[in-house]
């Protein structure tokens, strides 16, 4: 079967954003075109890692001599994007995800494909279940200054959830907290 890909070359919106309270949220890339949205679920620490390999990249060519891909140093304000979701209907569960840069166009590029599923065969052994869902993916391109703020507003996605105990670095839930300290 082939692959198929929902490619976006120059995607009017790119983000990260979630559904749920801190604690049971459920993150989303969401990419929109025109009337074409696509919603793939991603997990927190790929968000969070999307977001910081995204702006080493961009550093990275920000050094270059002369910055010949125009790379900004910090978020156009412009392009900062803080509305909703758009509806989502998740398209599949990321799995393995790639980062890259093309210089031909100067953008950004991501690629997500879906979790494999997996299944115990007769002996044991885990081997790779035949699904609809691996044969599709998802390619985003998307230029610099959307790049940055695409890693700006993904860090603050992040770090909205639940707040840190500053005794044992632990999450707080909303219905309370216990401790559970180190033995020293």
């Amino acid at each position: 079967m082939p692959t198929r890909v929902h490619e976006f070359d120059w995607p009017d919106r790119v983000v990260v954003g979630t559904i749920g309270l801190p604690g049971a949220r459920t993150f989303y890339l969401q990419v929109r075109a025109g009337t074409q949205v696509v919603s793939i679920a991603l997990e927190k620490q790929q968000s969070a890692l999307l977001a910081e390999k995204i702006d080493e990249i961009l550093d990275e060519l920000f050094t270059l001599e002369g910055n010949p891909f125009s790379v900004p140093t910090g978020t156009p304000i412009e392009l900062v994007d803080n509305d909703q979701l758009d509806i989502v209907q998740e398209q599949f569960r990321a799995g393995a995800m790639g980062l890259g840069w093309d210089p031909t166009t100067a953008q950004v590029v991501i690629e997500a494909r879906p979790i494999a599923e997996i299944d115990a065969g007769d002996n044991g052994e885990w081997l790779q279940a035949d699904s609809a869902d691996e044969s599709e993916m998802l390619r985003v391109r998307m230029p610099v200054g959307t790049a940055r703020a695409f890693a700006k507003r993904t860090r603050e996605i992040v770090g909205a959830g639940r707040p840190m105990c500053p005794l044992c670095g632990y999450p707080i839930d909303a219905d309370g907290h216990t401790c559970t300290l180190p033995e020293a």
